[in-house]
């Protein structure tokens, strides 16, 4: 069957034009943003990409066109689909008919943390010698793709709290189903299609409402939304992470990088890994959860986690030059910028810890996070605001309430030579952006290495 793809180099996208291929169909794809490691990845794995949304892509006729959320009416080639009677699908409701069906699926979900605690689950499945499939939001570095079907019950999924499809406004996560579910922690996000956090509240409310009663649902015990969500009804055991929780940690190194995990009151063992940051240690402990509920014992879980790489854009360090280390996030929330940053800060002390940041989601760009902003960088010691075109309001007032030195920048090579002029040895570099950002990772690692190498 031939399957076509509009929007395929969106993260999920990008990951289901895998499992399409590896089940023997014929894939190809259209995109108007191509950009890495999407489409470096589906390059590689020789899936046809095209640039684009005109309806030649679709000459000859494909047998079915999975049609991505980012889609709406007036897209030329979603008009055309409609028009010729083209069959056509979300791509949630492909992966659940097409790969779900029959698995065992642990679902991550979440404001914050779902790629990378999804990518951790998958690795002490892994690491347990489980085999899971799984569809990633992002490519785990453990597994080096971001999705595969797997030959074995089990199957991790990135469970988003997005909408489906133009035709389809469901949260993506009510189509999956799962056995075991990870709701790792509820804020006010997606401000383009939620009008409040009551609203995101009832999606999750939906998809407890799908889980059996021989599953698990696992969530952190103080985060006062998911026991809204909880208390709307639940008809499956509950287990609590954190404070208070079942499942606790105590540091033992105040980055993370070292605690002890507790269960029930007894002392499971002692972890020590690469990560840092309390929301690490708090993704590690939902992972060791939900990995337990198929059989991956403590023991063994607490183990596999120094083998655990992050995901690629998950403070990926990109390079190293001269002492001057500059690394890769997607943090583009401002609780996710804030824990990115915190995390950072407690593991290199009082040295220079330099955030450019591009404020590029649907929701930043409507400014619903603006007020939350300025506190969001309290760790670094210096930022630079990236104002993007087409967002409608001012970064000034971020600036003028800023915690730390903080500038308002238009020009993306101005950044790269401002930073590369200025950074010294032992100064850390995080660019935060969940999009291409103008290229600026291999222009800034570039110009770092022309100076500093």
């Amino acid at each position: 069957m031939h399957l076509h793809i509009l929007g395929i180099c969106g993260t999920f996208m990008g990951s289901l034009a895998l499992l399409a291929r590896d089940l023997g169909h014929q894939v190809s794809g259209s995109d108007a943003n191509v950009y890495p490691p999407m489409s470096t990845q589906l390059e590689a794995q020789g899936i046809q990409l095209m640039e684009g949304y005109d309806p030649a892509h679709l000459q000859p006729q494909p047998d079915l066109v999975i049609i991505g959320n980012a889609m709406s009416r007036g897209n030329p080639a979603v008009e055309y689909v409609l028009d010729k009677g083209i069959p056509y699908t979300s791509g949630p409701q492909w992966l659940a008919d097409h790969v779900l069906q029959d698995r065992w699926v642990l679902a991550v979900a979440g404001t914050h943390g779902k790629t990378t605690t999804s990518s951790l689950l998958a690795w002490l499945l892994e690491d347990a010698g489980m085999a899971p499939g799984f569809l990633i939001g992002g490519i785990p570095q453990n597994f080096g793709i971001s999705a595969r079907l797997g030959d074995t019950p089990f199957f991790v999924v990135e469970a988003d709290e997005y909408d489906s499809a133009f035709f389809d406004k469901r949260s993506k996560f009510v189509h999956y189903r799962p056995r075991t579910a990870i709701l790792n922690n509820l804020e006010f996000d997606h401000a383009d299609i939620f009008e409040d956090l009551a609203a995101i509240e009832r999606q999750f409310h939906h998809l407890v409402r799908t889980i059996p009663a021989s599953g698990l649902i696992i969530h952190p015990r103080q985060d006062a939304a998911l026991q809204r969500v909880i208390g709307k009804g639940c008809w499956t055991p509950v287990q609590t992470t954190g404070e208070g929780g079942n499942w606790q940690a105590r540091l033992l190194a105040e980055d993370g990088s070292r605690f002890e995990v507790w269960l029930d009151g007894q002392l499971q063992g002692i972890a020590e890994w690469q990560q840092t940051g309390a929301h690490s240690v708090a993704n590690a402990l939902c992972a060791l959860a939900a990995a337990r509920h198929v059989g991956v014992t403590p023991e063994q879980g607490i183990a596999a986690l120094a083998g655990f790489a992050s995901p690629k854009r998950r403070m990926e360090k990109i390079a190293d030059t001269g002492g001057v280390t500059l690394y890769d996030d997607f943090a583009h929330h401002p609780t996710a910028i804030a824990t990115t940053l915190a995390g950072l800060r407690a593991s290199i002390g009082d040295q220079r810890l330099l955030a450019i940041i591009e404020p590029r989601s649907n929701t930043m760009r409507l400014g619903s996070h603006m007020a939350a902003l300025p506190g969001s960088v309290e760790h670094a010691s210096e930022v630079i605001w990236y104002q993007p075109p087409g967002l409608d309001w001012s970064l000034d007032s971020v600036v003028r309430d800023s915690p730390v030195p903080a500038q308002v920048m238009t020009d993306i090579d101005a950044i790269v030579e401002k930073v590369a002029a200025e950074a010294q040895p032992g100064t850390r570099v995080v660019i935060m952006s969940n999009g291409g950002f103008g290229g600026i990772h291999q222009k800034l690692k570039q110009a770092l290495e022309h100076r500093h190498g």
